[in-house]
């Protein structure tokens, strides 16, 4: 991993153009469903040297939610799943961040989502080396994945199958792939 900084904090934003927060769990117990967040803003405080001294804030605005089906999309924003008119954000506030690899992080928080929040952690991927882009402003990217049970959240809707089993699986599993600014 490179350094970012020498001895001092970098502030990063995120560029929500090009960062997706998407999710993933089991439809009719046979396949995975996927589905995107893409209103995600946040800044990541990043120091290689103190990894103490780093954090991230972020926030996915529930309204944007795109599963590629606009009955399931409206389905997932109401007051069976998401609420998006009472709980219109899901954040995440780190509280430790620490190295599990030459290229790998944990990152420890707080999730909220639908008025519950509860400690996850993720996996990190990155941050890539900074890259500067044709416009002169510099850029790092990382990849985050973690799972949690959506029935943790408050978001316990389903259905029974006549088959047997239920139609939403409880098992979510979250990945972040997201693209800096240097601020």
């Amino acid at each position: 991993m490179s350094t970012l900084t020498s001895n001092r904090l970098a502030i990063w934003k995120i560029d929500p153009v090009h960062s997706v927060v998407e999710f993933k769990l089991k439809h009719m117990m046979i396949s995975n469903v996927k589905g995107q967040f893409t209103g995600v803003n946040g800044i990541l405080e990043f120091d290689e040297d103190d990894l103490s001294a780093s954090s991230v804030h972020a926030s996915v605005q529930v309204d944007t939610i795109n599963t590629r089906d606009t009955a399931r999309d409206t389905h997932l924003r109401s007051a069976d799943f998401f609420d998006a008119s009472h709980f219109p954000s899901i954040t995440f506030n780190s509280t430790q961040v620490t190295r599990k690899g030459p290229e790998e992080l944990l990152v420890k928080g707080d999730l909220a989502i639908h008025g519950v929040t509860r400690t996850v952690e993720f996996l990190v991927e990155g941050p890539t080396p900074p890259a500067k882009d044709p416009w002169g402003n510099m850029r790092i990217g990382l990849t985050a994945t973690t799972k949690i049970n959506r029935r943790d959240y408050g978001l316990t809707w389903n259905s029974t199958l006549e088959a047997g089993g239920f139609l939403v699986g409880e098992e979510v599993t979250i990945t972040l792939d997201l693209q800096f600014l240097r601020a």
